[in-house]
């Protein structure tokens, strides 16, 4: 079972990889299929933590026109993915810093709305979620994400975000275990309105 994924894994990256080497070579037409193929990945992790469409738009496209400029110096030390999900998690610190004030956490985006449809448990569930996530420091939110909603391995990670993959495993205990502190707390104070 696992197989059909490792494939279509292994064929993302392959063509990921083929689309860089056209994109050093100045080749829109790569280019363009490069940055549709990344475009709502990136839009969907950015929002979930800038929760701003405009600046999302701006960080996409900040860290596309850095792999159109810099694709020739592409080292081949892990995957296209996880070299273009780097540099969008730079450019998306260096954006933040620029307009949050030190020591303010980002807030969760409200996806209890996109759960309308759902039963009602599920999106108070969601929310409690959510909640919780708004409440970790932003490195331990941010491996969470990489790993449980982008799927990267602890050593992507550690890529992405420029650090030793002990660094990212300890981040990743951390906020499981700050997680299960504070929603038991968040779901008793839902009960209790």
């Amino acid at each position: 079972m696992d197989e059909p994924l490792a494939s279509s894994t292994g064929s993302r990256d392959a063509l990921d990889l083929q689309l860089l080497s056209r994109v050093a070579n100045h080749d829109r037409d790569a280019f363009r299929e490069l940055y549709i193929a990344y475009h709502r990945r990136l839009s969907r992790f950015l929002m979930r933590l800038t929760k701003r469409y405009e600046l999302t738009e701006e960080i996409i496209n900040d860290t596309l026109w850095v792999v159109w400029q810099h694709a020739g110096s592409f080292r081949h030390e892990s995957r296209v993915s996880t070299w273009i999900m780097g540099i969008a998690y730079r450019r998306m610190l260096k954006a933040l810093r620029h307009i949050q004030p030190p020591g303010v956490h980002l807030v969760a985006l409200d996806e209890a709305q996109q759960l309308s449809n759902d039963e009602p448990a599920i999106a108070e569930q969601h929310q409690w979620i959510l909640h919780g996530l708004a409440q970790l420091p932003l490195e331990q939110r941010l491996v969470l994400e990489f790993a449980y909603d982008l799927g990267h391995s602890c050593e992507e990670i550690a890529a992405i975000m420029d650090c030793p993959v002990n660094t990212v495993k300890t981040r990743l205990f951390h906020a499981r275990r700050k997680l299960r502190q504070i929603l038991p707390e968040l779901a008793g104070a839902a009960r209790h309105d």
